[in-house]
């Protein structure tokens, strides 16, 4: 029996863990992909307080051996559901059952797809969801990156690097990045930026080929030949599984407010995955804070 389980090594669940720790709970935190969750895909981080720039790696490498330290249990599992045992509950795995006092939902949230009936198909075949991960591959060649926020233009910047050819598609008539970030992209030569236009299919069966465009204005089509192509998106929230005890808004985030605080008692929701209007690195650390402490007065009442 633990006293706080938490579901996600993101900086929501991380901070979660170092607040119960210090507060001398028994802390369990399950990871099914990436410790340290999407941020470590982020190249550079120049946002966060105290620091003037750092990689996303950097910064969960931090927070994971602080918590380390500080004693937290670590498990690589597959959460599939969490149930209300009343006085304690039961989170199952794909491995195990596991049982707590409290429970810190901090799965935060996943990249958006294009839609394109081959996209999954594709992915590792010339479709990415992080230029940090994949970019190497495509060094010296031809890609696009799809978005217009400051996900897809660090990408664009990242790439622009490496690649002969970075092409950025955008369906809105203007890009939504940071000003900085465009400022960075109008610098580079090998960056061409195409504006109200979507994506209309991906050919190509054992590899990307290229991609069919859409202009927005007239539907007019063309293809493009692209080595490899970034989508940038968005994220969207994967929370399903939790909706028996946790309660879901109309877009599927965790309907709680900053206390963190779900429908259930002892299950609390921190970070990207639950509602809320800004979603920034800062903003899950204190959810992490906030739900941590909510969970240990739950528990110590």
């Amino acid at each position: 029996m633990h006293d706080i389980i938490i579901i996600g090594a993101g900086p929501a669940g991380l901070t979660a863990a170092l607040y119960a720790l210090r507060a001398d709970k028994k802390v369990l935190i399950l990871e099914k992909g990436v410790f340290g969750g999407q941020i470590t895909f982020s190249p550079q981080i120049e946002n966060y307080p105290g620091f003037l720039s750092m990689s996303g790696n950097e910064f969960a490498d931090k927070l994971i051996d602080q918590v380390i330290t500080q004693g937290a249990e670590i498990e690589m599992e597959t959460v599939s559901s969490v149930r209300d045992d009343g006085e304690y509950k039961t989170v199952i795995t794909d491995v195990e059952e596991h049982q707590a006092k409290a429970v810190i939902i901090a799965t935060g949230v996943k990249h958006r797809q294009t839609g394109m009936p081959n996209e999954n198909s594709l992915v590792g075949k010339g479709v990415s969801y992080c230029a940090v991960c994949d970019g190497a591959f495509y060094r010296g060649k031809t890609v696009a990156v799809l978005g217009g926020g400051n996900s897809a233009l660090q990408e664009a910047v990242l790439l622009s690097d490496l690649c002969e050819k970075v092409y950025v598609i955008q369906n809105l008539d203007f890009l939504t990045g940071e000003a900085k970030l465009q400022e960075k992209l109008s610098k580079k030569d090998n960056v061409e930026i195409i504006l109200g236009t979507v994506i209309a299919g991906l050919i190509g069966e054992d590899e990307l080929k290229s991609i069919r465009l859409r202009k927005e204005a007239d539907s007019s089509e063309s293809e493009l030949a692209v080595d490899g192509l970034f989508v940038a998106i968005g994220l969207e929230p994967d929370n399903d599984k939790f909706s028996s005890v946790a309660a879901l808004n109309e877009w599927g985030y965790f309907d709680c407010d900053e206390s963190c605080v779900t429908n259930t008692p002892g299950i609390f929701a921190a970070g990207d995955c639950r509602s809320k209007k800004i979603r920034q690195i800062t903003t899950a650390t204190a959810d992490g804070a906030v739900a941590a402490l909510a969970a240990c007065r739950y528990i110590d009442d």
